[in-house]
This record gives structure tokens, C-alpha cells and sequence, in this order.
């Protein structure tokens, strides 16, 4: 069976309650054999990165910048995109689904983004919008969106 690429997006500035969520998030999707996608950098993107990586995953850190220099060392393979928040729009575009973790503009893009192409979209401790599918646990974000 093909692996599975999960995009997990979430505010760079995130709470202790989301930091712990995408560590999880990260390390039951590796657990899972999924590819974890994401900015690169730190918050969300890092603590999935690092879940991920203790659980022997892959992951793929798209970075807004020309160059690696900022990215999270949890990150097996570095992307520099030079394209700052676009890059957004290559997180979503690469993943069959999304995990959104918090909060933020850019989070909001990703979302909006990802729908608009189609993907599925969970999201746990974010955005109130009508339409997506929030979840309360990790377990259950995963869960989603690896159906």
C-alpha cells in the first residue's frame, strides 16, 4: 500500500496544550507509517517533526525561506522554497490530507487551501468553521485523517 503524506499546519507561536497535541500527532502518524509534511521551522511544525522523528517517520519541512538555516533538526528532508507563506499553498497541494493544530493566519490559508483542492481537513484545538471536522484528541485527528 503507497504511504500516506499528512500536512500537519499550525501557529508558530502555539500553546503547551497544542505543542503536546502535534508532537502526538506527529508520532501516531509515523506509528502509522505516514509521511508528515509541514513549514519547517518551529510550534506546531516543529513538535510534529519531533514526534514524528522519535517514532522513526519521515518528515518533509517545506521552508519559507531561500535557504535551510531556522529549520527544526527533527526534519529528515529540508525543502527551502524561497516563496515565504506561499510555501502554504505547497504543504496543501503535497499532502492528501491536513491536520490544522491551533491557530493563526497561515493555518487559515492551509485550511482554506486545502479545501479548496479537495483534501480532507481535521481539525483539533483551531478554527470554529462550519464545514470542517474537529476532534477533540490526537487519536482521533490521525484517525480522520488517515480514512
Amino acid at each position: 500500500m503507497p504511504r500516506r503524506y499528512v500536512a500537519v499546519c499550525g501557529a508558530s507561536e502555539a500553546s503547551d496544550a497544542q505543542l503536546h497535541a502535534a508532537h502526538e500527532v506527529g508520532k501516531l502518524l509515523a506509528e502509522a507509517g505516514a509521511v508528515v509534511l509541514n513549514g519547517g521551522l518551529g510550534g506546531v511544525s516543529g513538535a510534529a517533526s519531533e514526534g514524528a522523528a522519535s517514532a522513526g517517520g519521515t518528515v518533509i519541512g517545506l521552508l519559507p525561506e531561500s535557504h535551510r538555516a531556522g529549520a527544526n533538526k527533527h526534519l529528515t528532508i529540508a525543502l527551502p522554497t524561497g516563496m515565504g507563506q506561499a510555501r502554504n499553498v505547497l504543504i496543501v497541494t503535497a499532502a492528501q490530507s491536513v491536520i490544522a493544530i491551533g491557530g493563526g493566519w497561515g493555518t487559515l490559508s492551509e485550511i482554506a487551501i486545502a479545501k479548496r483542492l479537495g483534501r480532507t481537513v481535521v481539525t483539533l484545538d483551531s478554527w470554529p468553521i462550519t464545514g470542517l471536522e474537529s476532534v477533540a484528541t490526537p487519536a482521533e485527528a490521525v484517525r480522520k485523517a488517515l480514512e
